[in-house]
């Protein structure tokens, strides 16, 4: 009898964990001769921090905070590995009802008038400073016409807290994963005003994330982990089993809230390009490199990241779409012919994996 290698994965209190959830709960980890331990963690820095130091072999993680440990942003520089995206979009921007409906009311002046009238930024949470959700804020600005780093102040705040600051007045708006929009909306503290998949239709989110050094020196390991991973995924490609992993997920040692709520969150997995998706016939997992140059990209437009570093060649080393290759070959499940993808932005730009920013914007002060 083969003894299971045991797996220490680290996840959030989020929908888009559900691939994570369902791979225990169905047995998949067993079948591919894996044991997983899924731990929940407080915040995105606990689990960059759990990955430095070994205590999480791997996790759920935003997929910006690979590029944000390789290069050395928001904490000690770390060699990464990608080892596959987890899902794509599922993320949104929840403003307090009166900015929400002003925006209704005059979509492309709502925010610089409210900035102008109000004379202070706006006060917008996210989850971390290099994570995704700090980018669809700034991006989702800059396309209002805003200026992120003249006005906006961003802070770091827990996906849970994120309702209570915005009801008692703390905050005019956060950015986050479900189901703590859903939450939000449910003691009416905001109102949904874009979804991440509006700003970027198809964009990648959560990710299969661990050291590289165990990806070379575990890649058995690795290849098995994204295979039970994929196959949770797949799974997760119809409705009926959706909303079993409502359930699974509204449990206490998960998300602790109520199915009903949770079940909002995971539509029908036909709905379309912006909704949120797990498998797509095996598109939402392959972990691009074209995906790693945006966020690069992005690091660099806002002046998180100030050297010459080549974008290209980052993503390259940190996307293991080998190790992906193989899984993917294994379990019969198609790859695609290019590195790249195409996509077009809310403001109307056409990313086709090529850097756009030499140079970061100039920093306020």
């Amino acid at each position: 009898m083969t003894i299971p290698h045991r797996l220490r994965l680290g996840y959030l209190p989020l929908t888009d964990s559900a691939p994570l959830i369902v791979a225990r709960q169905l047995g998949l980890d067993r079948r591919h001769g894996l044991e997983l331990e899924l731990l929940r963690q407080p915040s995105w820095s606990a689990v960059r921090d759990k990955l430095l130091d070994g205590r999480l072999h791997a996790a759920a993680a935003l997929y910006g905070l690979a590029y944000g440990m390789q290069l050395g942003l928001a904490g000690p520089q770390a060699d990464m590995a990608l080892l596959m995206t987890l899902n794509q979009n599922g993320q949104a921007i929840t403003l307090s009802h009166p900015l929400a409906d002003a925006l209704a009311a005059a979509p492309q002046q709502a925010l610089p008038r409210r900035v102008r009238q109000g004379g202070a930024p706006l006060t917008l949470a996210h989850t971390f400073p290099a994570g995704t959700h700090a980018l669809w804020l700034n991006y989702w600005l800059a396309a209002q016409g805003l200026d992120p780093l003249r006005d906006a102040r961003l802070v770091v705040i827990p996906p849970p807290q994120m309702g209570a600051a915005l009801e008692a007045g703390q905050l005019d708006g956060f950015c986050a994963g479900e189901p703590w929009h859903q939450q939000a909306a449910a003691r009416q503290a905001g109102r949904i005003a874009v979804s991440s998949g509006d700003i970027w239709p198809g964009h990648p989110e959560k990710a299969l994330l661990c050291r590289r050094e165990f990806a070379h020196k575990e890649a058995a390991a690795a290849h098995a982990l994204i295979m039970v991973l994929l196959e949770a995924c797949r799974w997760l490609e119809h409705s009926d089993h959706r909303r079993q992993a409502a359930r699974w997920l509204a449990r206490p040692e998960h998300i602790a809230l109520p199915e009903t709520l949770i079940a909002a969150t995971l539509p029908s997995a036909a709905v379309g390009a912006s909704a949120l998706r797990f498998f797509d016939q095996g598109r939402v997992n392959y972990p691009y490199p074209s995906d790693g140059v945006w966020f690069i990209d992005q690091f660099r437009r806002w002046g998180w990241l100030r050297g010459d570093e080549d974008a290209q060649a980052v993503a390259a080393t940190v996307s293991q779409t080998r190790l992906y290759r193989q899984a993917a070959d294994a379990l019969g499940l198609p790859v695609p012919a290019r590195q790249l993808r195409h996509g077009r932005l809310c403001d109307g730009v056409e990313w086709d994996g090529r850097p756009r920013y030499q140079t970061a914007v100039k920093q306020p002060g």
